[in-house]
């Protein structure tokens, strides 16, 4: 079982950068898929980013200006955020899947985070 929490989300400018932090219980999280979704008011939730090992995969509305990242010594997951635009603003959720090959699709994750607001102002 793997537990996930979010931190980081706020308020922040266009054209701003904001780092959310997803720490994560449980041994099996350093071999597991992790990515990063994001769901805004009235939309369906979205792929954003998502990395297995140096493999990497990434929105192309988020690509060039968001980093994926992990710490498997502390089980945490980064997402740099870069050149926020509004459009960006949404709730953005950590999971985690116990498969190895990555994946954009939300219903292969099996553990989510309760999901941290972010807030671009124009």
């Amino acid at each position: 079982q793997v537990q996930l929490v979010e931190s980081g989300g706020g308020l922040m400018q266009a054209g701003g950068s904001l780092r959310l932090s997803c720490a994560a219980s449980g041994r099996t999280f350093s071999t597991s898929v992790v990515g990063w979704f994001r769901q805004a008011p009235g939309k369906e939730r979205e792929f954003v980013a998502a990395m297995y090992w140096v493999n990497n995969d990434y929105a192309d509305s988020v690509k060039g200006r968001f980093t994926i990242s992990r710490d498997n010594a502390k089980y945490t997951v980064y997402l740099q955020m870069n050149s926020l635009k509004p459009e960006d603003t949404a709730v953005y959720y950590c999971a985690a899947r116990r498969g190895i090959s990555l994946t954009r699709l939300s219903a292969e994750y099996d553990y989510w985070g309760q999901g941290t607001q972010v807030t671009v102002s124009s």
